[in-house]
């Protein structure tokens, strides 16, 4: 691989590593696995994709990023969601608090209002687990990602009008569960 590509190519996914890693975790509800989703993903942008343009580049990842998380949960369909839940309310060992990059910046911000940063953001993880996957993906994509509704379309391999439904389904879902926190 040619040394200005290499470089390009670090960049970029240096520069989508986190929030492909937030997506991930909120999609499987699993820190570990969602390393490993975005690695493995990382890997198949860089062994399949590297040669296209950079332009390609986030549309092509967040793609592969969308299969391996509908992968997992097709591999995981066996695990109760009674177990799901158990896990979830036991939380994972060491875990740190939620990023709460996603939602916002929070440097600077005092002690207080971190805490409720968090709390909304612990809330938001709950919501989201409640939907199904095509609508968390939809909204992870459209509202966390920042995707148009082509990009969306395309990484989630569906047509533009399915990306609005989903959305739209899951916004309607998550209001209700979100007005607490407002």
């Amino acid at each position: 691989m040619q040394p200005e590509l290499k470089r390009k190519l670090d960049q970029f996914l240096a520069g989508v590593e986190r929030r492909a890693f937030n997506i991930a975790r909120l999609a499987v509800g699993s820190s570990d696995d969602a390393l490993d989703i975005v690695q493995d993903s990382m890997l198949a942008l860089v062994k399949n994709y590297s040669g296209k343009p950079q332009r390609e580049w986030r549309p092509l990842f967040f793609t592969i990023l969308n299969r391996r998380v509908v992968d997992w949960h097709r591999r995981n369909r066996k695990i109760s969601r009674w177990e799901l839940f158990l896990d979830r309310v036991r939380g994972d060992e060491g875990e740190a608090e939620p990023d709460i990059g996603i939602l916002e910046d929070v440097a600077g911000v005092g002690p207080a209002r971190h805490a409720e940063n968090a709390a909304v953001v612990r809330g938001l993880e709950s919501a989201l687990a409640t939907l199904p996957l095509r609508q968390r993906q939809a909204f992870l994509l459209r509202c966390v990602e920042g995707f148009d509704v082509a990009e969306t379309a395309t990484a989630m391999g569906c047509s533009d009008g399915s990306v609005k439904t989903h959305l739209s389904r899951a916004l309607k879902c998550l209001r209700p569960q979100m007005e607490e926190f407002r």
